[in-house]
């Protein structure tokens, strides 16, 4: 996959052999994808009067949707839709987790990594894994 850095082009070797079409492709159905799995949680939140949020600070730590339920009521969501990701999101929602003042707000109710397929399972660590077709009110 070529990047373009000024006039210099850069070749940047690609293992997968996807073309620059082919990647942005694949992304775009990610992005896709999130999007109807964080609809999704809005309109179950929605419906117990709870709301959803994203979270970024300033250290680039991202959650996808954090659901929240009134004071001291709260779960975070990392949606993954490939179950390569699943440790990453997991790190993430840990330390995401560890951030919050939990004497203001709560232990979480739940910290879950959304994916696209497979099964449900709880880690040893405490994070869930949820198959987006498992989801409903």
């Amino acid at each position: 996959m070529a990047h373009t850095c000024g006039t210099a082009r850069l070749r940047t070797p690609d293992p997968y052999g996807l073309t620059a079409k082919t990647a942005v492709a694949i992304a775009a159905r990610a992005l896709r994808g999130e999007v109807r799995v964080v609809r999704d949680l809005r309109v179950y939140a929605q419906a117990m009067g709870a709301n959803v949020e994203q979270y970024r600070d300033n250290t680039g730590l991202e959650v996808d949707a954090v659901v929240d339920a009134g004071p001291g009521r709260w779960a975070a969501f990392e949606i993954k839709l490939g179950a390569s990701r699943i440790d990453d999101a997991a790190r993430t929602l840990l330390k995401f987790a560890d951030r919050v003042d939990t004497e203001r707000c709560g232990e979480p109710a739940a910290l879950g990594v959304i994916v696209g397929s497979g099964y449900g399972y709880l880690r040893p660590d405490g994070v869930a894994v949820i198959p987006v077709g498992a989801m409903g009110p």
